[in-house]
């Protein structure tokens, strides 16, 4: 009998697969033989739920194919299956521990598909799924729970951002985060946001205060994961996005395949799918970029997080980091202080004991001071700093290496906090400028020249250069003063304006004028609203209506008694000029930015103008690129330690040839573009897996192996050559050895 009704149970079973067919096809047709599976489904929930841990392999195996079949089949009776996935949901969060692993992959799946047949909304799957996820032991539950949760909000917000579900899985995850900060299980809040922000599905502050906990969480695994976000989570987006956007798909390529290879539907499908997303990605190039934030941009108070990090994890005697970590935790506070110029003023008295050659990893601890230094920090807490670099790592008796090093973080910190040096000590440094190292000597003109547009007046006359000298000579440069923050403005308008009255005196010339007449066309331009969207040459110094007033006279109301109170005295005035002989400020303003509005086309030549700007200062040479580099490192950007080393960090030593071969190769265009057609050609034929010719591959034949042949071909007769030669004419007639001519 127990036989006779376990081959009637397999037979079942093996029609499952069958029926789940029959049933898409046609629900009402197959209700019964529905209700009779679920039946089945029923009776073996129960027994497994009364007692999972003694179930058999073959109950296991019935139940596991039911919830399978059940799975498939359920969109299709929804009054029947409305228990059916809360019954999921209980079998797995109350018995995942002792579930067989078939059965609980099984169980989940089942789930994820019942939320694609919207059975189950997402927030309900979310909230089953992630306590199992930091609770199970199981490694592999692990991955296929954090696969599908990934999956889960992807999809979630492919279409449009799903507000809603997002805030709630942040506070879950914010939660689990500050709920308990000696635990591990937060790594899971943080391999799940980084993840997200990396894809960009995640941008928003909410995220950035879970990774901002997390780094002041008190494990270590924590601590790191949350730092390390701050540090290396946009670039991971930039680069997630370089490689999504660098899949172009090749349409002509597609449509040869299409007209060579045998047609079938599963090679039209992948072509049509080819097709739509190379559409896809077209649309998304005429879109709008999106706002892309750095997470250092988007914490809620910058000044508090960089103190509580310093204070609980460097400056705490109690803390449990390695060197390392506290490396790590160390660039982050720096990158908080210099991006958002905040003040911690016992960070620079903590950097005193790590000043010297002797420390390991000097070099990171050289670029983190430089990072923290910006011109709001008082130059006398950076002053004793850069005294005890300099006294440390500069000097004759040091090695090559530590002195460039010393000289590159000095000239780090000066650049974004000149005050910090002294006219004495910057004397001595410039001069290893005539050392025989050439890391020590490029590291010192380096300084040179940025104290040449700085502080020139703090060098030696020997020293300052033609362009400092006149400059100093002629007043056009003030002494800085700390906290003194440049005029805003318009990069490159300048030239913009330069431009066009270059192009104005061009038109002049043609017109017979001279070149500073005012012509019609002049004093038209600014009604001229046709030129909006086109090259707009001209500008305009008609001033319409307006008034003009007498500027070389100025009214003085005198209190004095001698010039009688209130009478106006008319006095002598110098336009653009100060009393003390420097350029009036608002002089220096461009023209152009104050009378007129600029259009889309003087911002396309503006960019253009730009463009070329930064070409001419990359090719006119050595000294026209340094006066562009000085101060041109973006806030964003980080210093690194092999910055620091400088040309150390290239030594033989410590740089394999291909690296060598590769910093060599920086910058340098690529040759491919330069190649004949023939290797062109060659090249393509490679990479689509063809074949050579007989003829290519004869002449790369061993020379041995043709030796034989060559000489058979000198003891030829004229009788047996002009066969020869009448066959091979007779074969290139008919197309080849099998008359292959015309198949095309």
């Amino acid at each position: 009998m127990v036989k006779r009704k376990l081959g009637a149970l397999e037979k079942v079973e093996a029609d499952l697969p069958n029926l789940q067919h029959k049933i898409r096809r046609d629900p009402k047709s197959y209700i019964e033989d529905f209700r009779a599976q679920h039946y089945q489904y029923e009776s073996h929930r129960e027994i497994f739920m009364a007692a999972p841990t003694s179930a058999t392999d073959t109950g296991v195996i019935s139940l596991r194919d039911l919830i399978d079949f059940i799975s498939h089949v359920a969109d299709c009776y929804p009054d029947i299956l409305k228990d059916f996935p809360q019954q999921l949901i209980d079998m797995l969060m109350q018995h995942h521990l002792v579930l067989e692993p078939e059965l609980r992959e099984k169980l989940v799946g089942s789930l994820v598909l019942l939320k694609k047949k919207d059975l189950v909304d997402s927030a309900t799957l979310l909230h089953t799924l992630f306590p199992i996820l930091i609770s199970t032991p199981s490694k592999t539950l692990r991955a296929l729970l954090f696969q599908k949760i990934l999956s889960e909000l992807r999809t979630a917000n492919s279409k449009t951002t799903n507000h809603k579900l997002n805030r709630t899985m942040q506070t879950v995850l914010f939660n689990l985060v500050t709920s308990d900060r000696t635990s591990s299980k937060a790594l899971w809040a943080i391999k799940l946001t980084r993840e997200l922000w990396k894809r960009q599905i995640w941008t928003d502050a909410k995220a950035v205060e879970v990774m901002k906990e997390a780094s002041l969480s008190e494990n270590e695994k924590v601590i790191v994961g949350g730092v390390r976000f701050f540090l290396g989570g946009d670039k991971e987006r930039e680069e997630m996005e370089d490689e999504s956007s660098g899949d172009d798909v090749d349409v002509g390529q597609i449509k040869h395949q299409l007209g060579i290879n045998k047609k079938t539907k599963k090679k039209s499908r992948i072509a049509e799918k080819a097709m739509a997303n190379h559409k896809k990605k077209e649309r998304k190039k005429t879109q709008p970029h999106l706002l892309n934030f750095s997470a250092l941009h988007l914490l809620h108070d910058p000044q508090g997080f960089a103190e509580t990090l310093f204070s609980k994890h460097l400056h705490n005697t109690k803390t449990k980091l390695n060197l390392e970590q506290k490396l790590l935790v160390l660039q982050l506070v720096s990158r908080l202080v210099g991006l958002h110029k905040l003040h911690v003023l016992s960070l620079y008295s903590y950097f005193q004991k790590f000043l010297t050659p002797r420390q390991p990893s000097v070099t990171s601890f050289l670029a983190s001071l430089a990072q923290a230094s910006h011109d709001l920090v008082p130059p006398d807490v950076l002053e004793p700093l850069i005294q005890k670099i300099a006294n440390e790592f500069v000097s004759e008796a040091s090695a090559g290496e530590v002195a460039t090093a010393g000289l590159n973080a000095i000239r780090e910190i000066c650049v974004r906090q000149p005050l910090a040096m002294n006219e004495t000590l910057l004397q001595d440094l410039v001069m290893y400028k005539k050392s025989k190292d050439k890391g020590v000597m490029m590291a010192s003109k380096g300084l040179l020249s940025l104290y040449r547009d700085v502080g020139a007046q703090m060098l030696k006359k020997r020293d300052r250069g033609k362009e400092a000298a006149m400059s100093l000579r002629a007043g056009e440069r003030d002494q800085r003063r700390f906290g003194q923050e440049e005029a805003g403005g318009i990069e490159g308008l300048e030239l913009l304006e330069k431009w066009k009255e270059e192009e104005r005196r061009k038109k002049r010339e043609e017109l017979g004028l001279p070149s500073d007449a005012e012509d019609e066309e002049d004093a038209d331009e600014g009604n001229n609203w046709d030129a909006w969207n086109v090259e707009d040459d001209d500008d305009s110094d008609d001033s319409g209506d307006w008034v003009n007033v007498q500027s070389d006279v100025e009214i003085d109301l005198s209190d004095s008694e001698d010039e009688g109170k209130g009478r106006p005295s008319k006095k002598p005035k110098q336009e653009d000029e100060k009393p003390n002989g420097d350029a009036n400020p608002e002089a220096a303003f461009s023209k152009l930015a104050t009378t007129r509005i600029l259009t889309p086309a003087d911002l396309a030549k503006l960019a253009e103008l730009r463009a070329q700007a930064s070409v001419d200062a990359a090719v006119s040479g050595p000294k026209s690129r340094r006066a562009a580099q000085t101060g041109a490192r973006h806030n964003d950007d980080p210093l690194t330690a092999e910055e620091i080393e400088g040309l150390a960090a290239l030594s033989a030593g410590k740089a394999t040839r291909e690296e060598r071969i590769a910093h060599a190769k920086e910058g340098k265009t690529d040759r491919s573009e330069h190649k004949s057609k023939e290797a062109k050609r060659r090249e393509r034929k490679q990479e689509q897996g063809k074949s050579t010719t007989n003829k290519e591959k004869a002449r790369r034949k061993n020379f041995l192996m043709t030796l034989g042949k060559a000489k058979s071909k000198n003891k030829r007769s004229l009788v047996e050559t002009r066969a020869v030669l009448k066959a091979h004419h007779d074969r290139s007639k008919r197309g080849g050895k099998r008359g292959n001519q015309g198949a095309f």
